[in-house]
């Protein structure tokens, strides 16, 4: 019997998962994302949002800006498997760094024939896309900004007649002077 004697199981916590952007300092060389990646997988991590490039070309070092969900306890588990792995320069967790810049940009291919034509230019303009390609039937629009404004372009652009999508994920950084 537990604590208050009585014969019916102690309630099971439950722990809110939350969504974590990390910030990875890696080596530039073959081989090192597969390695994250592969982290991620054989643990049954969940990657929501990944981006990649180069940014100190005379180091040789890339940023990775991962987006995942978890528990507080997995988000640890997470940066300390990340903090092990030999490219691993260093990792951040943004989202303990009190609000970082968030942004992602997506192009939107939208039909547009008619009254459904002035519709998505005046909904590009309200959200402040800008036209990358216009014909007589369609539309690509380019969107930068936080996912929830881009997740919410697209909803409506898809009751317009929205053809294709392509995002890049999110690059996000840490607000103030300090570097990473």
């Amino acid at each position: 019997m537990n604590a208050m004697n009585t014969h019916y199981p102690e309630p099971v916590r439950v722990e809110p998962v939350n969504r974590h952007t990390l910030a990875v300092i890696v080596d530039n060389e073959p081989g090192v994302l597969a390695r994250i990646s592969g982290m991620f997988s054989g643990r049954g991590y969940n990657i929501e949002s990944l981006t990649v490039s180069e940014t100190e070309e005379a180091r040789h070092l890339s940023r990775i800006t991962i987006v995942t969900a978890g528990t507080n306890a997995v988000i640890d588990q997470i940066k300390a498997q990340l903090d092990r792995l030999v490219p691993v320069h260093r990792v951040v967790d943004l989202t303990l760094h009190g609000g970082a810049i968030e942004r992602e940009i997506c192009l939107v291919k939208v039909r547009g024939e008619g009254e459904h034509r002035s519709e998505a230019l005046r909904l590009a303009a309200a959200f402040g896309a800008k036209t990358l390609d216009a014909t007589l039937n369609s539309f690509v629009f380019e969107l930068t900004g936080s996912t929830e404004e881009v997740d919410r372009f697209v909803r409506l652009m898809s009751v317009i007649g929205l053809v294709e999508i392509c995002r890049t994920g999110i690059a996000a950084m840490a607000r103030g002077a300090e570097a990473l």
